[in-house]
């Protein structure tokens, strides 16, 4: 898994911070999925190696602008540069479908490609042999969720030397041996799956927390993670904002991250009031971070940071 910042302010965009976008590759699937798709993201794809034509689907978290006012000029320009004939679902709160429905037909803009949106509703939202969705609801005062990718696990690695010792004739034995299954030889053995594979390959996980005030569904949701991307719109000193707005500080995403035991936290969707005089800046947010749970880092627009298996 390979995860791409595309966007990492609040509320509007700086100089150097778009607003929120995060890709996630799935580089052996040739896949390309979004979270969250904020003003100027196809921009900010023109500007990476990332290929609109690999875009699959698009998780949208809640309808602040600030995440959604990038989407229909995205889908327009996927359609308008070929970006392929591939069907795009889109996965998000009430309001969703009528908004995309309206902005495509006022704007009178006709797509090469079918797009079909989901309403959200807590547990499982999309599966596949791979991997699967879950999302759960978050805490910011309109209807916001947060998303899991949770990779499956896969078989451990065959040993064929040792089947051939055996005397396992290759071919389509050995596939269900892979799986873990049983198998009758002609000689009235039976042989088990587990006597020639290693353990099961652990799958990883990848939370977005979207925009949220801390509480108990964020912790749950991103429990045992790898990578755990939080939002963490305030420094401590002005958490009387967040509670405000029912957004996190830094303090906060990192409680989350210490008492669900991810692995690592990075943090992201920064107010703007850190890139100006007066006020502190983004390293004293990420110290603050650090001294509760240490394996924290800052984003950027264009990190590419990547998830491997532990």
């Amino acid at each position: 898994m390979r995860i791409t910042f595309l966007g990492t302010s609040s509320g509007a965009p700086s100089r150097t911070r778009n607003m929120t976008s995060i890709a996630l590759q799935l580089p052996q699937l040739s896949k390309l999925w979004l979270f969250d798709c904020g003003e100027g993201t196809q921009h900010q794809l023109l500007r990476s190696p990332l290929k609109l034509s690999q875009l699959e689907r698009i998780f949208i978290t809640h309808m602040h602008g600030d995440h959604l006012f990038g989407l229909t000029g995205l889908l327009a320009s996927r359609s308008l540069q070929n970006g392929g004939q591939t069907p795009v679902t889109i996965y998000g709160p009430g309001g969703l479908a009528e908004y995309v429905r309206a902005t495509l037909d006022l704007s009178r803009t006709r797509l090469g490609y079918s797009v079909s949106v989901e309403r959200l509703s807590p547990g499982t939202i999309f599966e596949d042999d791979h991997c699967r969705v879950d999302c759960a609801p978050m805490r910011h005062g309109v209807e916001s969720y947060g998303f899991a990718v949770v990779e499956k696990d896969r078989p451990g690695k065959f040993n064929v030397d040792l089947a051939r010792e055996m005397g396992i004739p290759e071919g389509p034995l050995y596939a269900k041996l892979k799986a873990g299954g049983a198998v009758a030889l002609e000689d009235g053995r039976i042989v088990n799956g587990s006597e020639l594979t290693g353990p099961p390959v652990q799958g990883r996980k990848v939370v977005f927390c979207g925009d949220t005030a801390f509480h108990n569904g964020s912790v749950e949701l991103s429990r045992g993670a790898d990578l755990l991307i939080h939002e963490a719109t305030y420094i401590g000193s002005d958490a009387h904002l967040a509670e405000r707005a029912n957004h996190s500080t830094s303090l906060m995403a990192a409680e989350v991250a210490k008492l669900a035991q991810v692995d690592r936290l990075m943090l992201t969707h920064f107010s703007l009031r850190y890139e100006s005089e007066g006020h502190p800046d983004l390293e004293d947010l990420l110290a603050e971070a650090r001294s509760v749970f240490p394996n924290t880092s800052l984003a950027y627009d264009f990190l590419n940071v990547e998830v491997n298996r532990r």
